[in-house]
């Protein structure tokens, strides 16, 4: 069993590290934003390109909690919640094809503004209230929680308040003087360092284990295959589809945190390039992160907590030195993504509320509130975040709760995009009946007991009522579209105006292309393991 002991070495490379890029990050875009726009601090000025988009997107999902529940998943469950880590690739995909060319047009702050230009402000407003929402008591509370278990393992005296305290003042101080800016900038240097630590880790785990054979002959059989039984209790294969599939979409397509920086994109070409490549990145996270979890069940038969299993690798395998590199890699992880979830933040509360209720508000006036708004919200995330403790497991947190109210926001996301016939007043209302009517059967189901019912499989279920009002409502009262509005549904013409542009350039600028070579990656893979 691995000794907790972080030597002096260790401390000093984290120390260093976080510090160091902190300052001289913080200080140079401190002054470079000083009197910036509000395009310039939310956005980075329109201007960001595809390595630093993709890069971005990665790290702002790799948080202590993907660490964390990952190599736990794997040594419990096997490798069947890869479906977690490919099925973004192909959701990414969809993203750069249908999502992407409206939200860029609409030329909007936010995935809620995107709402009013295509439906209305009312469909906005409660959309991006439901994102503040999600974002502080679900995406940022969970970062901080996960980096504070680990904390605690390091520097068992400390409560687990102060640590969340601490880690919130570090990342939201830094928005507080950065921006957009600050996050992508951070976010390349820091998918460098996640990716150096993990191949580390998984490198040395498969070095200390006896064999493969070792590992193969004391798990299930199906602990090493993707799809599992209808009757699965952690992830049936149904729920694929009715559920793993409708949180992605929530999550890669609509959620701000992550798609904040696509719309910071010099241009539509940047933007595709940006989230194709994301979608690689997450692709080795099997090998990366799954695996070695998997491996452990050999070297660590009867570990007592699954989710000590990334440290206990870390601080078992690394040498001194490497152990603080890999420290830092951590916490390059969960600064990177409460970073973009704090920014993220700021940006729906100032553009979507204050731009809303003030039109006339100066547009400098604009920063201060943002920065402002992320004080308050680092606060109340890690206020938040020791609560989760009355959950059974973070991972379970995360994925029920999102399975039960992500379903209304992917119908009233997918019908706007594809359907022309789909109304303001029904999106308002799905929106507004959905939401609420999740929270209620997460609170009765996985709360209260209610119905026994898999959370991907309530997901699914869900989704189909939401689409069903979504689209029963807008048959019943039909709605014009306005012209700017129609420009924002994808259609066949736009589909072959698109053919003779892409026809004119280099192929391997061709998103097309680079699409296919994605499947065709994510097919060998799903072939190997299935």
């Amino acid at each position: 069993m691995a000794n907790f002991q972080i030597t002096t070495t260790d401390f000093t490379v984290l120390i260093v590290y976080v510090l160091g890029t902190r300052l001289l990050f913080g200080w140079y875009l401190a002054r470079k934003r000083l009197r910036a726009t509000s395009e310039e601090y939310f956005l980075a000025g329109r201007n960001l390109t595809w390595p630093i988009i993709g890069f971005s997107f990665y790290v702002s999902n790799m948080s202590a909690s993907t660490f964390v529940g990952l190599p736990a998943s794997g040594y419990l469950q096997g490798v069947a919640v890869y479906h977690y880590e490919w099925l973004p690739a192909l959701i990414l995909i969809g993203f750069a094809l249908w999502f992407l060319p409206s939200f860029l047009r609409a030329r909007v702050f936010t995935a809620p503004g995107f709402l009013q230009r295509r439906y209305d402000a009312r469909s906005k407003l409660v959309f991006s209230g439901f994102l503040l929402l999600a974002n502080v008591f679900i995406d940022a509370a969970a970062a901080l929680y996960a980096g504070g278990m680990i904390v605690n393992v390091l520097f068992p005296g400390i409560p687990l308040w102060q640590t969340a305290l601490v880690i919130s003042l570090l990342a939201g101080l830094y928005i507080y003087f950065g921006g957009l800016d600050a996050v992508v900038l951070n976010d390349a240097l820091q998918a460098f360092m996640i990716l150096a630590g993990s191949i580390s880790i998984a490198l040395l785990a498969w070095s200390q284990i006896p064999s493969w054979d070792t590992v193969v002959n004391g798990l299930p059989p199906e602990h090493l295959h993707l799809i599992r039984s209808a009757g699965d209790a952690f992830l049936p294969w149904p729920g694929i589809v009715s559920g793993v599939l409708i949180v992605g979409i929530y999550f890669w397509c609509t959620n701000q945190f992550i798609i904040q920086r696509a719309l910071g994109a010099r241009n539509l070409d940047h933007a595709r390039w940006g989230a194709l490549f994301a979608g690689a990145l997450k692709l080795p996270n099997l090998f990366l992160l799954i695996l070695p979890g998997v491996m452990a069940t050999a070297l660590y038969p009867d570990l007592d907590n699954p989710d000590l299993v990334f440290p206990t690798l870390a601080f078992d395998v690394l040498p001194v030195g490497l152990r603080g590199l890999m420290l830092a890699a951590l916490a390059a992880a969960i600064l990177s993504s409460l970073e973009s979830i704090y920014n993220s933040a700021a940006t729906l509360f100032t553009m979507d509320f204050v731009t809303t209720f003030r039109p006339a508000i100066e547009d400098r006036k604009l920063v201060v509130i943002g920065r402002l708004a992320t004080l308050v919200f680092m606060v109340l995330a890690a206020l938040w975040a020791p609560q989760i403790e009355r959950f059974p497991s973070l991972w379970q947190y995360l994925q029920s709760i999102l399975s039960y109210l992500t379903p209304p926001v992917v119908a009233v996301f997918g019908a706007g995009l594809l359907w022309r016939g789909a109304t303001a007043t029904a999106a308002f209302t799905t929106l507004l009946i959905g939401i609420p009517l999740g929270i209620i059967g997460w609170l009765g189901n996985e709360i209260g007991g209610w119905m026994t019912i898999h959370y991907l499989y309530a997901c699914g279920l869900l989704f189909l009522f939401n689409l069903g009002l979504m689209v029963g409502l807008s048959l019943l009262i039909p709605q014009s579209i306005d012209e700017s509005a129609a420009t924002l549904v994808w259609d066949r013409s736009q589909w072959q105006a698109e053919t003779r542009h892409l026809a004119i350039g280099a192929w391997y600028r061709n998103y097309r292309y680079l699409a296919t070579l994605l499947l065709i990656l994510i097919g060998l893979i799903l072939v190997w393991w299935w």
